[in-house]
């Protein structure tokens, strides 16, 4: 095995764990709860997104049209959470605070305007991480899983 594709087997099983991130002990504090099948913590996570995300971001994960284009009111559309977005580019910490917590400082800027609603009472904590393990699911590209190991491993105390 060349040095080449002893990086891509590394990127693949970080990113398998990445995913599959139920298999790892919660942080203190969280609420995420260990599922050791991660088949069930991403089917959970599908029924959430499809009863509290999908009629903004899409039940494809395609996000509203036009989605970078703020509308007349001046908030900007749904973003994607396929490939296709941004969602990707952000740690699993802050996809999880914004969607608990809504788009806040340090997140967005103060008094942002913004039709995304925060869902802590709403959704368990549980339900969140579900929820963002299915989305995560669908991120499948070899370049996009490695972007994000990376940023996993750049977040790691030294």
């Amino acid at each position: 095995m060349n040095k080449w594709q002893a990086s891509a087997a590394l990127t693949m099983a970080l990113s398998a764990v990445i995913i599959a991130g139920c298999e790892k002990a919660p942080a203190p504090g969280s609420g995420r709860q260990s599922i050791p099948d991660a088949a069930a913590w991403i089917a959970r996570g599908a029924g959430v997104y499809a009863q509290h995300c999908a009629s903004c971001h899409g039940a494809k994960l395609e996000g509203q049209p036009e989605w970078r284009r703020r509308l007349p009111n001046g908030r900007l559309p749904a973003p994607p959470h396929d490939e296709s977005g941004h969602t990707w580019h952000h740690p699993d910490e802050v996809l999880f605070a914004i969607t608990r917590n809504g788009l806040l400082p340090p997140y967005a800027p103060k008094d942002y305007a913004t039709d995304m609603p925060a869902y802590a009472g709403t959704l368990a904590d549980d339900e969140i991480w579900a929820a963002l393990a299915f989305i995560k699911s669908h991120w499948k590209a070899s370049e996009i899983l490695a972007a994000r190991a990376q940023m996993m491993r750049d977040r790691q105390p030294r």
